[in-house]
């Protein structure tokens, strides 16, 4: 049965410009929800836009919003699209004849719909209410009442700052950035009592102010889960990209207990991209932070527990048991693990980059940054898929993007859908056979000295903003000496480990490492980190189910 909401009796709206219809829906959902949920019903869209703009304004909550496709004037895609700009939290609903399901399949996309209803829908009791029973319960937990948002007080030009920034946008923490020279951010600093030596100063929604906070405090502090709830799993999954986000879900879906564990932000690189069109099942494209969100809900929901800040420094088999250790000396064990660590881009080791890190020159971090590019020269280093795709986001804003790509062009590393939108791009250029030989600033990114690697040739230009996406560096040197790893640092697994025929010098079972298997028995890898993966968001989702897979073999087997 439903659970009661809010006492403000929150509101579900319906809205189809058939009468009868209309009435069938809402009779149908007062019978079920009327006595928790407020049924509120609309014959078109411009009325129940205006529905919309009034509860709002009365600060009502509205939870779910079901409307008809074929409604003239406005259809119901169009309405949900507006729909989403009032109340962007409400879960989304298409009701749609079996005619019209590839219009809805097509709506995924273009309002994030969250599920189509084919009409009719009797009896309701098997085809409505299950639907809708799921859709609040994900409404309830998710962060649907508007609430105060945490405030960051810092320097533009702060590495610190930018970091935090970064940490709370990929954490989907709602911040509102101000300038210590602002008078806001001045009044805020003197509120908290400090004298803005020390930045960022961060006051959580709660009005709590934090001094430079590390990650695991501010994590702490913002409402992520940081504390195993158990000492014991049966799956330890290490790392939150596509990979272990797959795991999780996988993995909890088939009753496994199943922690993942962060150490900063779930969605790996792939988290960080602006748009990837290249997914199976998105053919208008999908953000990497909607497709996290989207995976983690899904992980939590089937009950995976989800631990944010949380750096792993050790791995070691005791009997049965793999224990992982974190960096506080604290410690979980489990039957299983899984490796999803990914991987990180590359540093630039030219002269001046290692001191202007977060002061102009940026890892990975365009989508935080990009408001503050408008109107600006922007340099992107790497001529992989994620710099192709920071390039068409940073294009919207920015006077101008040069792409810097050490080769002679795109076609080694780009996809071909990228490398076509890039050439139709007029405020894109890309110099090929160009690598950064110094940056220069004084507290912050000023000039770049460009080097061409045919001619060695140098040029002096004037930069402010630079996004760097080279290479990829396994983050596995914590486990050094503990499973084998290739002369890259990405680890062997499955066949890789038997080369020969023979399996790993200390493998102590009388079976071969299964495929994804590293040289720990029961300890499996996925994903950007293994050696000789695909480097794709599908492969590393596909190889996260393929572990826990094997998993269970393992499990039974032992």
């Amino acid at each position: 049965m439903a659970q009661a909401a809010d006492s403000a009796r929150t509101v579900i709206l319906t809205v189809d410009d058939d009468p009868g219809v209309s009435r069938a829906v809402a009779r149908d959902l007062r019978r079920r929800y009327g006595a928790a949920y407020r049924i509120v019903r609309a014959e078109s869209g411009e009325s129940a836009l205006e529905a919309l703009r009034e509860l709002k304004l009365r600060g009502d909550l509205v939870a779910v919003i079901l409307a008809d496709y074929r409604m003239p004037q406005m259809n119901g895609i169009e309405f949900l699209e507006q729909a989403l700009d009032v109340y962007p939290g409400a879960r989304r609903v298409l009701l749609t004849a079996y005619a019209d399901t590839s219009a809805a399949i097509d709506a995924i996309n273009v309002v994030d719909l969250d599920h189509y209803l084919l009409k009719p829908w009797d009896p309701p009791e098997e085809k409505l209410y299950p639907v809708l029973d799921d859709l609040l319960d994900a409404w309830r937990s998710s962060d649907y009442r508007p609430v105060p948002a945490t405030k960051v007080v810092g320097h533009r030009w702060s590495a610190r700052s930018s970091e935090v920034r970064e940490f709370l946008a990929r954490n989907q923490v709602p911040y509102r950035w101000y300038s210590a020279d602002e008078p806001e951010g001045q009044r805020l600093l003197a509120a908290a009592g400090v004298d803005g030596q020390r930045l960022p100063l961060v006051v959580t929604a709660d009005g709590t102010p934090l001094v430079e906070p590390d990650a695991p405090e501010l994590a702490a502090q913002v409402g992520l889960a940081t504390t195993p709830t158990a000492d014991f799993y049966d799956l330890v999954v290490i790392g939150g990209g596509p990979a272990g986000l797959g795991a999780a879900v996988y993995g909890a879906s088939e009753g496994l207990r199943t922690v993942l564990v962060e150490r900063s932000a779930t969605g790996g690189q792939a988290g960080q991209s602006s748009r990837i069109e290249n997914y199976l099942g998105f053919p208008d494209g999908v953000s990497g932070a909607q497709l996290t969100d989207r995976a983690r809900r899904q992980a939590t929901k089937f009950g995976a527990e989800i631990l944010t800040a949380r750096e792993v420094t050790g791995l070691e088999g005791n009997g049965s048991a793999r224990v992982v250790r974190f960096s506080d000396g604290s410690a979980v064990a489990a039957h299983s693990v899984i490796l999803a660590t990914g991987v990180s881009y590359r540093q630039l080791t030219a002269p001046g980059c290692d001191d202007l890190t977060g002061c102009g020159v940026f890892y990975g971090s365009a989508l935080t940054e990009a408001a503050s590019c408008q109107g600006q020269d922007v340099y992107i280093v790497g001529g992989a898929n994620s710099a192709g795709q920071a390039a068409m986001y940073l294009a919207r804003g920015a006077k101008s993007v040069t792409l810097l790509v050490r080769g002679e062009s795109l076609t080694a590393s780009m996809s071909y859908y990228l490398i076509q939108q890039i050439d139709e791009s007029p405020n894109i250029s890309v110099r090929p056979g160009t690598v950064v030989d110094a940056a220069h600033g004084d507290g912050h990114l000023e000039q770049l000295t460009l080097r061409d690697v045919t001619t060695g040739e140098t040029e002096l230009v004037d930069a402010q903003w630079m996004f760097v996406f080279i290479g990829a560096a396994p983050l596995t040197d914590w486990l050094d000496g503990t499973v084998l790893r290739d002369e890259r640092g990405f680890i062997l697994a499955g066949p890789d480990l038997t080369p020969d025929g023979r399996p790993p010098a200390d493998w102590a079972l009388d079976r071969p490492p299964y495929h994804l298997e590293t040289s720990i028995p029961g300890v499996f890898v996925a994903g950007d980190a293994r050696a000789e993966s695909a480097k794709r968001v599908a492969s590393a989702v596909g190889e996260g189910a393929m572990a826990v897979m094997l998993v269970h073999r393992y499990l039974e087997q032992s």
